[in-house]
Order: C-alpha cells, then sequence, then structure tokens
C-alpha cells in the first residue's frame, strides 16, 4: 500500500515526540518553540521542528488524529487540481508554512520572555483543516463524535473564540497559532485555487439547516 504524504507527516511526527519523550528532554530542548533563544542564538530551525514535538499523548493524539481525517482529503484535492508532484509540494507548502507562519506572530509577542515555549502541529494541523473548509464548507465536522456542524458554521466558531483566548492569554495553549494557522490555510488555497472561492459561496448559499 502506497504511504500518502499525510501518513508519512504523521508518521515522522509521532516518532519524533515520541523520541523526544525518552531522550532526557535533549531534543525536546533543542526543537522547541522559545522566541527568546531563537533570537538570542539564531536559532531559526525552531519555526519548523517544534512541530513536530508535543506536550504528551493526548496532544500528540488530538493533532495527528485531525490531521489524519482532513489531510487525506486535502492533499488528494491538490493532487487533482495540480497533479502528483506540484500537488504533493503545495500540500507540504500548506501544512509545513502554517507550522511556520503561525508561530511568527508568537515570536514578536515573546521574544523577550525567557520562560515561554510552545510546541506541537497545531498551526499546520490548522492550516490543512480550513483548506478543507474551503473546499468543502458544508461537510459535517463533528467534535467528539458527537456534536456535527458544517465546517463553515464551525470555521467561524474557532477564528472567534482562537483570537479571543489568544488576547486573554488564559491557559498555556498557543491560541495565536490556532488561528494565524487557520488564517494561512484558507488564504494560501484560495491564492492557489482562485475558482474555489465562487464554489465555497455557492455551497454555502444553496446549504439549508433542514
Amino acid at each position: 500500500m502506497d504511504l500518502s504524504v499525510t501518513l508519512i507527516l504523521l508518521i515522522l511526527t509521532v516518532g519524533i515526540s515520541w523520541y523526544a519523550w525518552q531522550d532526557s528532554n535533549n531534543l525536546m530542548h533543542s526543537w522547541i518553540f522559545q522566541p527568546y533563544a531563537v533570537q538570542r542564538d539564531n536559532s531559526w530551525h525552531r519555526f519548523i521542528t517544534s512541530g513536530f514535538l508535543h506536550a504528551d499523548f493526548m496532544h500528540l493524539f488530538f493533532n495527528m488524529f485531525t490531521l489524519y481525517f482532513f489531510g487525506q482529503a486535502v492533499e488528494m484535492t491538490f493532487m487533482a487540481i495540480f497533479g502528483p508532484v506540484t500537488g504533493i509540494l503545495l500540500y507540504l507548502l500548506l501544512y509545513l508554512g502554517g507550522i511556520i507562519i503561525s508561530d511568527i506572530p508568537t515570536f514578536f509577542k515573546h521574544r523577550n520572555d525567557p520562560g515561554y515555549r510552545a510546541l506541537g502541529a497545531s498551526g499546520g494541523v490548522a492550516s490543512v483543516v480550513f483548506a478543507s473548509i474551503l473546499f468543502y464548507p458544508t461537510n459535517d465536522i463533528c467534535l467528539y463524535a458527537v456534536l456535527c456542524i458544517p465546517g463553515f458554521i464551525l470555521g467561524v466558531l474557532y477564528l472567534m473564540y482562537s483570537y479571543y483566548q489568544g488576547k486573554r492569554m488564559g491557559d498555556n495553549i498557543n491560541h495565536d497559532a490556532h488561528f494565524y494557522g487557520a488564517v494561512y490555510g484558507f488564504v494560501l488555497s484560495l491564492a492557489l485555487v482562485p475558482q474555489a472561492g465562487p464554489l465555497f459561496i455557492k455551497q454555502i448559499s444553496s446549504w439549508s439547516i433542514f
């Protein structure tokens, strides 16, 4: 069976996260996103390497579970539109670019804070999810397999929540990465596939709750 790029990214992330947990924090220390360290010693690799690290099993499971179910569809969509090679490269730009771009606001906000650290693939995962929402806005997204909401509605709620929580800074979750990763994924996908814009509007306008 051929491995999709989504599955390869998933396997790499699980393997690296697991290794970092067993490595007496050496890899975690050198790869985690620490804006102060980036500014101090030019360790710019942290923008990307931190996306392959996770705090614990539940953090890893949630991100990889979401990536698996949304990434496959988005990957196939890009390949269908652009062909196998270009489609895969653009999909990687979406995912890896989401990890990097989503951390830029965090870098400027915390570059003088020695104690701040962040990790996880959330920015890239949010980019993939919002690319999926652009292409398939009326498809239901189910929360905990119980509450199912059309993607475009959940997307708006997600952005509002992430923006509010990012301003509030009331927990240890990097909500800014969620917000900017989502915006990046939607905007990049729209720029790459401009015809998706009118189709997005058409699908939403024809959607009915009943």
